[in-house]
């Protein structure tokens, strides 16, 4: 197969469902740039990872356009390959946290514009036990509202549908005893709500500063929110929360490469806006660099 190939995988329904519209057009707008097009589209679940397996090794190029779901399973189907392949991604999802992160256009003409005319960057990813993500683990609060909500809400609705179906999930929401161990600290505590992220927008809710996160310096960003026991404790939640000063004492917050967090078995958890089992004695490891990325916007 020619060496100018890219392997597009598209998944269908994601977001409003707007960027398939324009397929025909990126497919086009990559050809004037040289590339042979091998397109695939998605069904079901896992199907992103096996076109990535059964195909990466015809092509130089994987381009993804879809949500953070579909971005995550692409990715995490390269790693599995053991594939070294620039990465493109055209965001087309709900919420689209990482690719906002990443400050990716929302166009689809325009984010595939930025691929062809972006240059490599090297990103972090994260390993959660066997399992990727490529921006963020969590449990607790909103978390089952990324993968519960139903796709048709999320189109209908898009970032409304992760807080209403969230907000509805408050009311049965248990807190979570969690120790975690991390490089240089450890703590221990009732939470209501946990993240390890690579990200500046956690699960289309919670927000860190920009100034707090870098996508490619090997270390992740964890913040622990203790599951207050009073109108005081709720408030200096709230107040670090709008402040973005989460270094309070009512939110742990550190910055770490690897992590290991011993939990209920039955705790679940979201990788990317998808669930994820949890286990008594979880090991996530920051794989520094990992992720070749073309974009020109960083």
């Amino acid at each position: 197969m020619a060496e100018k190939t890219l392997l597009l995988i598209l998944n269908p329904v994601a977001g409003t469902r707007q960027a398939r519209k324009y397929l025909p057009e990126i497919i086009a707008l990559f050809a004037r740039y040289g590339w042979q097009n091998l397109v695939f589209v998605t069904e079901r679940r896992g199907d992103a990872a096996r076109f990535v397996a059964e195909h990466g090794k015809k092509v130089s190029l994987v381009v993804c356009i879809g949500g953070d779901g579909t971005f995550n399973e692409t990715v995490s189907g390269l790693l599995r390959a053991g594939l070294e392949l620039p990465v493109g991604y055209i965001p087309a999802g709900s919420t689209n946290d990482f690719a906002n992160s990443l400050r990716l256009p929302s166009d689809a003409m325009a984010a595939a514009e930025n691929i062809m005319e972006g240059r490599p960057v090297r990103l972090d990813l994260g390993r959660f036990a066997d399992r990727y993500f490529s921006y963020v683990a969590s449990f607790g609060a909103f978390t089952r509202a990324s993968y519960a909500t139903p796709q048709s809400v999320k189109n209908a609705l898009g970032h409304l549908a992760y807080l209403l179906e969230g907000v509805k999930d408050l009311r049965n929401l248990r807190p979570a005893r969690v120790r975690l161990l991390a490089d240089e600290s450890a703590c221990e505590g009732e939470y209501l709500f946990g993240a390890v992220s690579n990200s500046t927008s956690l699960g289309g809710v919670l927000t860190l500063a920009p100034e707090e996160v870098r996508l490619d310096d090997g270390m992740f960003e964890i913040m622990l929110i203790r599951t207050p026991r009073s109108p005081a404790e709720l408030q200096t939640i709230l107040n670090a929360l709008a402040t973005k000063q989460y270094r309070c004492g009512m939110i742990d917050f550190i910055h770490t490469a690897r992590a290991e967090v011993f939990a209920d078995r039955a705790m679940d958890w979201s990788l990317d806006g998808e669930h994820a089992p949890g286990g008594p004695h979880i090991v996530i490891e920051n794989l520094h660099g990992a992720l070749c990325l073309l974009t020109r916007g960083m």
